[in-house]
């Protein structure tokens, strides 16, 4: 996972890898959650994720919360058809924007 913050726009960008799951759950917890403050907006960038599991979608969650719920500004990019269509039967495309 590559994590970048552009400080001018207040935006955090994690751009995943192969695997979107409960693996890497300490790091993107690390990534956007312990600083205790949140960003002004997020990128959550899935051009290299090939396999998604539940826990993704509670991260997801959890950082939604974080991020102040329907105040949020969270965007997913990238995301190939079959992680597109996961996260649309799971209703994410009305809690995030998907790009």
């Amino acid at each position: 996972m590559i994590v970048h913050h552009d400080s001018e726009h207040d935006c955090l960008t994690l751009q995943l890898g192969p695997r979107f799951d409960f693996s890497i759950h300490r790091d993107f917890h690390e990534a956007c959650l312990d600083s205790g403050k949140a960003a002004r907006s997020y990128v959550i960038d899935l051009g290299e994720v090939t396999s998604m599991d539940s826990s993704a979608l509670g991260m997801l969650l959890l950082l939604r919360e974080h991020a102040g719920a329907d105040r949020a500004e969270i965007r997913i990019v990238n995301a190939g058809n079959e992680l597109r269509s996961t996260l649309r039967v799971a209703g994410f495309d009305k809690l995030f924007v998907l790009h």
